[in-house]
């Protein structure tokens, strides 16, 4: 586990040169914020996480929990969920939109379509804050 990456990873990256190529600007795994977001919008207040299907649980084919030392994932994996809406609620206290961007929506058949609609709730979202 010591290889797992928690920032600059292969999907944030793919976000980020994406969302760069079309003019948007952003900062990158701010502290300041709950759960140190991957990407941060401040001029539409917006805040995304690239989350990795597996270590996040969702509900799509490329999570499945596994089969040795469940003692050990479960409550690990349980506690991302938990931690993910924790802060992602704290965020939206503070008027934050926040946006999730999962792993699997990412791949070659699904990536300008969730590109596009994550540039529609970005865009939705400031108009909706002014």
């Amino acid at each position: 586990m010591s290889r797992i990456r928690s920032t600059n990873t292969n999907p944030e990256e793919l976000v980020r040169k994406y969302l760069f190529s079309r003019g948007f600007r952003y900062r990158k795994n701010v502290r300041e914020l709950p759960g140190c977001p991957d990407i941060v919008l401040t001029k539409y207040k917006t805040v995304i996480f690239v989350n990795g299907c597996f270590w996040h649980k969702h509900d799509c084919p490329r999570f499945v929990w596994p089969t040795t030392n469940r003692e050990y994932w479960i409550p690990k994996i349980e506690g991302n969920v938990s931690r993910d809406h924790y802060n992602q609620e704290l965020l939206k206290e503070r008027g934050w939109s926040v946006l999730v961007v999962w792993e699997c929506q990412l791949k070659k058949k699904t990536f300008e379509t969730t590109m596009n609609q994550l540039i529609a709730e970005i865009i939705k979202g400031k108009n909706g804050n002014e």
